[in-house]
C-alpha cells in the first residue's frame, strides 16, 4: 500500500512538473492569449495600414468559403481549438503564473537558439551574399519601415503560422500517416519535413510575400533556413507544446525583425 500511494504521489507531482504543465493546451492558451489579442487590436487600429499574416488570411479565406466570414470567428475559432483539445485530454483545469513566467524565459532562450543557428547557416553561404543594405534579419522579416506595423505582423506570425503549419496541417498529416500504418516517429519525421517546406514555400506566396527568384542564391539561403525553422517550430511542438512554439516564434521574428 505503502509502494501504491509513493508511486502516486511521484506521478501526481510529475504532471504539476513545469515540463508538463507548460505542454497542457490550457496553458498554452493563457500563454498566446496576450500575443491574440495585440494582433487582433492591433490590426483594427491599424486598419488597412496593418499588415496581415498570410497564414492568417488563408485562414480566413477558409473560413469564408464555408460560410463563416465574421471577423472575430478565427481567433475564436483558435480559442476553441485548444480548449476542445484540454477537454478532450482530461487534463487538470488550471494555470500556473509561474509556468507561464517560465514559458516566457523558455521562448526567448529557444529564440536566441534559432538565432544562432541562423548565424552558423549565414558563415556557410558567400559572405557576398549579405554585403547589401539588406540585413539577414530584415530580409527575413515582413518589409516594413514601421515599428508598429512590424510587431503587430510578427505577433500574428507566431499565432497564426503556428496554428496552421503546425497545430492543423503537422497534425494532420501525422495522424493520416498514422492510418497508413507508419511508426509514430516515422509520421513524425514525415509530417514535419513536408509541413516545414510548406511553411518555407508560403513566404513566397502573397501581396506581402518576397520575390521567388528560383535561381537567385539568396532565394536558396532563405528556403533552407526557413525550412529548418518549420523543422525547428515542429519539434518544439512535439517536445514542448504549441504555447512553446508559438511563443519562440513569435520572439524570434520580433529579436530578428526589430533588433
Amino acid at each position: 500500500m505503502r509502494e501504491t500511494d509513493t508511486s502516486y504521489r511521484q506521478t501526481a507531482s510529475l504532471d504539476e512538473s513545469y515540463w508538463f504543465q507548460s505542454q497542457r493546451p490550457l496553458t498554452a492558451l493563457a500563454f498566446i492569449a496576450p500575443l491574440l489579442v495585440a494582433y487582433e487590436l492591433g490590426v483594427l487600429l491599424l486598419g488597412p495600414n496593418a499588415i496581415r499574416n498570410g497564414a492568417d488570411v488563408w485562414l480566413r479565406q477558409l473560413l469564408e468559403v464555408v460560410g463563416f466570414g465574421q471577423y472575430f470567428l478565427l481567433p475564436v475559432l483558435c480559442i476553441c481549438i485548444l480548449l476542445g483539445w484540454h477537454y478532450t485530454t482530461r487534463q487538470p483545469w488550471g494555470v500556473s503564473w509561474r509556468v507561464l513566467q517560465g514559458m516566457a524565459c523558455e521562448c526567448i532562450v529557444l529564440a536566441l537558439l534559432l538565432r544562432v543557428i541562423l548565424h552558423i547557416q549565414s558563415s556557410l553561404f558567400d559572405p557576398a551574399l549579405f554585403s547589401g543594405e539588406e540585413a539577414v534579419p530584415a530580409a527575413l522579416s515582413v518589409a516594413s519601415q514601421e515599428t508598429v506595423r512590424r510587431l503587430v505582423g510578427f505577433l500574428g506570425a507566431g499565432v497564426y503560422e503556428e496554428l496552421l503549419f503546425r497545430l492543423i496541417l503537422f497534425s494532420s498529416v501525422a495522424w493520416f500517416l498514422r492510418r497508413l500504418d507508419a511508426t509514430h516517429s516515422v509520421s513524425i519525421i514525415i509530417a514535419a519535413i513536408a509541413t516545414s517546406l510548406f511553411f518555407a514555400a508560403a513566404h513566397y506566396i502573397g501581396p506581402h510575400a518576397e520575390p521567388f527568384h528560383w535561381q537567385s542564391q539568396w532565394f536558396w539561403f532563405t528556403f533552407l533556413f526557413r525550412t529548418l525553422a518549420g523543422i525547428f517550430f515542429s519539434a518544439l511542438f512535439v517536445l514542448r507544446g504549441f504555447g512553446i512554439a508559438a511563443g519562440t516564434h513569435a520572439g524570434y521574428d520580433i529579436l530578428v525583425g526589430l533588433f
